[in-house]
């Protein structure tokens, strides 16, 4: 068993397992801030992952990372807004992010290299990024986790590495919440996705020209991502029991099958060449029961997971990180605020999921008006009533309704505790 590797440090600030958005996030803000952070990740960048499409409220970590002018460079399509066709009279209606905050447009991308990207950029500020790097195991001495041993692809044996704290950010993975937490799923979230990619699409025309489209159907619905000038990635999600019970079609029959029945999407369609097989994954949502333990804690997909239908992952992953980078930094100098300070994020992180996961759950109700999911927007994040029911939907949709909790907690109150001097007999 060898500790070092590559003249690397035997003992790091913070050990993050995982180099995907909420990993290299954290730890590329961590390293900012001059601590001195390890990553492990398990494939070799850039890789392929689904989930291109990207909603405004990841744009704040991108700008804390220094990263908003170099996306802008590799010539990511600028997403503005959706298009939907979704509600009772499948009569498409549109929404535009100008409408819910400061950033008025997000991206498409291809995620191998929007995630190589903020992977690279961890490794500029500062942070040790090895890759293929498969975790085994935590350390633990006297119950708190203080390291993890971790193998390397191709080579015999395995190594060690120490840190005051271990960041869990390896998505449904889940290596540290595996062991140390319990799960709950979301039942009424119980679906599949199948998609694939297409050129020489259609657009959509005017000012929706790169929205997201969303279409959906009696048992189901699509997106249709329009990546680049040339490629649009496409993908039908369905409940488990539709795609399973007493259905003698395989996933991509169905997909076949259901695009058939689109509107929308079969106009987009009508002289496109699919460009790539099909791929297919489970989308279950679900939360881990605990967020944090003694010496760890869970960022991004790790922590909870929800329906991709608002395209939500990316930019939940990348602020928590945003948030856990601030709070960690915290802890290292006062490590006595631990529990209390990594409550509190575990609080406000939460509080955005269910959010947005009570949202989806009921939007999924195609039975409903535009004007029913405005007024639900508004019931979950604001009812006081301060915006118009239309800028809640765009805020709620723009994950910018939860960026006030995750971007502003304080820890003021537990520093001063734990740095005021003891008085000699109390």
């Amino acid at each position: 068993m060898s500790s070092t590797l590559y003249g690397f440090p035997d003992d790091f600030d913070v050990i993050v397992i995982g180099g995907g958005p909420a990993g290299a996030t954290t730890a590329g803000l961590l390293a900012q801030r001059g601590r001195r952070v390890l990553v492990l990740d398990r494939e070799r960048f850039p890789r392929y992952h689904v989930g291109e499409s990207l909603i405004p409220a990841f744009m704040k970590p991108m700008e804390e990372l220094g990263l908003l002018d170099r996306m802008e460079q590799m010539g990511f399509e600028r997403k503005y807004g959706g298009t939907l066709v979704w509600g009772n009279n499948q009569v498409p209606w549109n929404f535009s992010f100008n409408k819910g905050g400061s950033y008025e447009y997000s991206y498409h991308t291809r995620r191998a290299d929007l995630d190589a990207m903020i992977l690279d950029r961890a490794r500029e500020l500062g942070a040790f990024v090895v890759e293929e790097a498969t975790v085994k195991e935590p350390i633990e001495e006297d119950g708190r986790v203080v390291g993890i041993r971790y193998a390397l692809r191709g080579l015999e044996g395995t190594h060690e590495a120490r840190a005051s704290l271990v960041i869990d950010a390896s998505g449904q993975a889940r290596v540290l919440g595996r062991k140390f937490s319990d799960i709950s799923w979301h039942d009424q979230l119980r679906n599949v996705a199948v998609w694939t990619y297409f050129d020489n699409c259609h657009r959509l025309p005017g000012d929706e020209w790169s929205n997201i489209l969303i279409e959906g159907l009696q048992d189901g619905w699509f997106w249709a991502i329009p990546i680049d000038k040339s490629v649009t990635s496409v993908g039908y999600v369905t409940r488990s029991e539709t795609a399973a019970g007493g259905n003698d079609k395989s996933l991509e029959e169905l997909f076949v099958a259901q695009q058939a029945r689109t509107t929308k999407l079969k106009g987009l369609l009508s002289d496109a060449h699919q460009t790539a097989g099909f791929r297919t994954a489970r989308d279950w949502s679900y939360t881990n029961e605990r967020f944090y333990g003694n010496g760890w804690v869970l960022v991004g997909d790790a922590a909870a997971f929800v329906d991709p239908l608002f395209s939500t992952g990316v930019a939940l992953a990348t602020m928590a990180g945003s948030a856990l980078s601030k709070i960690v930094d915290k802890i290292i100098e006062y490590p006595e605020i631990e529990e209390k300070a990594l409550d509190r994020y575990a609080t406000a992180y939460r509080e955005f999921f269910d959010d947005i996961r009570k949202f989806v759950e009921q939007f999924y109700d195609r039975s409903k008006t535009k004007g029913f999911y405005f007024t639900l927007a508004q019931e979950i994040t604001d009812p006081e009533k301060e915006n118009e029911a239309s800028v809640d939907f765009v805020k709620l949709i723009s994950g910018l309704s939860g960026r006030h909790a995750l971007f502003n907690l304080n820890f003021d109150d537990l520093i001063a505790d734990a740095t005021r001097p003891s008085i000699a007999g109390n």
